[in-house]
């Protein structure tokens, strides 16, 4: 008998079978000894079912009463997500804001609300920022640019390839937004060449910066949310390239998509993009055009063993030494500027020859220190501009260097060489070496990129008018590369290893790079996006507060009830849908942090294992390709390449879907429920 009421009870329930009960056709919740059931029973007065232990009866849903509490944590929470979307004030203050208003309202207590800042998956992205950091200081990145400028050639859908492949692979161990700030110049760069409009490449750009966000468990700070939801609920953690199975075949299809979709898209000229002046300009506006010599010295040159300091070449040839290329033994180059730098068998000198040095003579010159002249294949050392770069400085009043002459300014401590003045609004074009400075004079200066960099912090000899574009592309430490690909690669491998924590493999990752100089302190702490760290940090409580006031429970009871019926697909559809409403309108980590906990409570609610539910918001949390506000990456990719929010729609929705088609048909295949 009771075994017929058993199946009695499972037949209401929609399922002709105990196994098709358990497995999604319906779902339960236990209620003391009862249970009750969401039916999808042939009866429409059959909403529920409830078991007393005796028999079956039914009865209409019942729902927890709606607490003060939870409809304080809701108001608050969207507050927040009014206040992302209009952008006031600043992410991380609305996150400090709720930091403050939830424990005073006792949603949560002071320690809870500031719990995050010691999370351990904190502090791992916080190492993870300085990692990449150390790929982009020593010139890792950069070098993938040139590569895509030698290979690309003219045809557009290869370069739209080639960028979409590069900037993924990248973005897969780099921060996403770093990335597609190191190649918005690159890319400017390579439309100018390939006279294309540069806003059909930079809409790639950040499709597969978003994409790359769906190769590994450290592309996305989301993704780590995700894993460490899962950890604190008592569940295994994911793997490193667990996610790349869904990841992998949604960048083919991203790719293939751009090639085409990219053609649609129309913008302004790259020159309109660019506020700030290029070392190009600064070149033809102080006339420097022909006045760079590399040359290198030969082993029996007698100035192997001086300094710059000591080497005075002003007057018998009118030239001055800007800085010094030296081989190291692992083959990568390192430019030296400083006076003290002694120089040696095999450094290249970078020779700036004065404006009115007219008769200059070269061979005379590399005859006497037994020189050899290496050729220049761009204008003023526009082939070395990840390394050698320029700034415009101003003299001010009580400065040091007023009353000296250009040649011996007080400028070459700071490593660097004046070849440009401008005075009372005009060039100073002959005699620039022997000019006594004045006050307010207007100083072109050149030399390595780290050299440039320090003249910002200097107060009192000068101040620091404009960078150049090429600036963001520089490269301050570029004979590390070797070790920052070490690091990064010690750093993959401790993160496959099951017995070593993330927390530990980032942290000696980072360790590793400042030991080997691929990142200094200041460096370190300028690369951690603190914005992004205090908006996790402040976004995190209200996972807590839904839990607590039922919030989240009431939300994967809704989507279980709406979806459940149809099987994990749909459940999966539901949440895939959800989660990217959620990251239309505000970033992906907070809606990590909002959606895990609810996906994981509605896969406990259908009895099923969490992993397809968290791993479909990971794959949704990175699917942010709609909206311009979503992410950093739209936000950067919408100012360089004048889209308008129709473009993000019409080429983002069609992507968007794909990626939801591809994540829950893939998902249930590699966990199943």
């Amino acid at each position: 008998m009771q075994d017929d009421a058993r199946s009695n009870f499972y037949y209401l329930c929609g399922a002709r079978r105990r196994e098709e009960y358990q497995h999604g056709k319906v779902w339960r919740r236990w209620i003391g000894r009862s249970i009750r059931c969401k039916t999808s029973s042939p009866d429409p007065r059959v909403d529920a079912i409830e078991s007393t232990g005796e028999g079956f009866r039914t009865c209409r849903p019942q729902h927890s009463p709606v607490s003060t509490d939870l409809l304080l944590t809701v108001g608050l929470l969207f507050s927040a997500i009014v206040m992302f979307v209009v952008g006031r004030p600043r992410t991380d203050a609305v996150a400090l804001i709720m930091i403050i208003l939830l424990p005073t309202l006792g949603i949560v207590t002071l320690p809870e609300a500031v719990a995050g800042f010691s999370d351990p998956n904190i502090i791992l992205i916080a190492s993870l920022f300085v990692i990449g950091d150390g790929l982009v200081r020593t010139g890792i990145a950069h070098r993938v640019g040139e590569f895509l400028i030698r290979h690309g050639g003219q045809s557009e859908r290869r370069l739209v390839a080639l960028l979409m492949l590069m900037v993924a692979l990248m973005g897969s161990f780099m921060s996403s937004t770093a990335i597609v700030a190191i190649f918005i110049p690159i890319v400017l760069n390579i439309a100018r060449k390939a006279e294309i409009p540069h806003a059909r490449l930079i809409m790639p750009v950040g499709a597969a910066a978003l994409t790359s966000g769906m190769l590994t468990l450290v592309a996305t700070t989301s993704n780590l949310v995700v894993n460490s939801s899962m950890v604190y609920r008592g569940y295994p953690a994911f793997g490193l390239f667990d996610i790349t199975r869904v990841g992998a075949p949604m960048l083919v299809v991203a790719i293939g998509y751009m090639m085409f979709a990219s053609r649609r898209l129309h913008g302004p000229t790259p020159a309109a993009s660019l506020p700030r002046p290029t070392m190009r300009d600064w070149i033809e506006r102080y006339s420097l055009r022909g006045r760079a010599h590399w040359l290198r010295l030969r082993s029996a040159s007698p100035l192997i063993g001086r300094s710059l300091d000591d080497i005075d070449l002003a007057d018998d040839y009118g030239a001055h030494v800007v800085a010094v290329e030296r081989r190291t033994p692992m083959g990568a180059s390192v430019l030296l500027g400083n006076a003290d730098t002694v120089l040696a068998g095999g450094d290249i000198l970078l020779l700036d020859a004065d404006a009115d040095a007219e008769a200059f003579d070269v061979s005379a010159l590399c005859t006497r220190y037994r020189l050899a002249q290496t050729t220049l294949s761009g204008a003023y050392f526009m082939d070395q501009t990840h390394e050698v770069g320029m700034a415009e400085v101003i003299v001010p009043p009580d400065s040091g260097l007023v009353g000296g002459i250009a040649r011996n300014s007080a400028l070459r401590r700071y490593g660097v060489t004046i070849v440009g003045l401008r005075r009372a609004g005009g060039p100073v074009a002959e005699g620039l070496q022997s000019t006594p400075l004045k006050v307010g004079d207007t100083l072109l200066v050149v030399g390595p990129w780290d050299s440039i960099f320090t003249l910002q912090s200097v107060e009192h000899d000068l101040v620091c008018l404009a960078m150049p574009i090429e600036s963001e592309s520089s490269v301050p430490a570029p004979h590390r590369a070797i070790e920052a690909m070490l690091c990064t690669a010690l750093v993959i491998a401790m993160f496959m290893m099951p017995g070593i924590p993330n927390l530990f493999a980032g942290l000696t990752g980072a360790l590793l790079m400042g030991f080997f100089g691929c990142v200094n302190w200041e460096s370190a702490y300028r690369a951690i996006h603190w914005r992004s760290i205090v908006l996790i940090v402040g976004m995190l409580p209200f996972a807590i507060a839904l839990q607590r006031t039922g919030g989240i429970d009431m939300v994967a009871d809704g989507l279980v009830y709406v979806a459940s019926e149809w099987g994990i697909h749909s459940m999966l559809a539901a949440v895939f849908t959800l989660t990217v409403i959620f990251g239309t309108v505000v970033s992906s980590t907070p809606t990590a942090v909002l959606m895990t906990p609810v996906a994981i409570t509605m896969a406990e609610h259908l009895h099923m294992p969490p992993a397809p539910f968290a791993m479909t918001v990971a794959i949704a949390a990175s699917a942010a390709y709609i909206s311009p506000i979503a992410t950093p990456v739209n936000a950067l990719i919408s100012s360089a390449g004048g889209y308008t929010f129709r473009d993000f729609v019409r080429i983002g929705v069609p992507i968007t879907l794909a990626a939801g088609v591809i994540c829950v048909a893939l998902v249930p295949v590699f966990w199943p429920a």
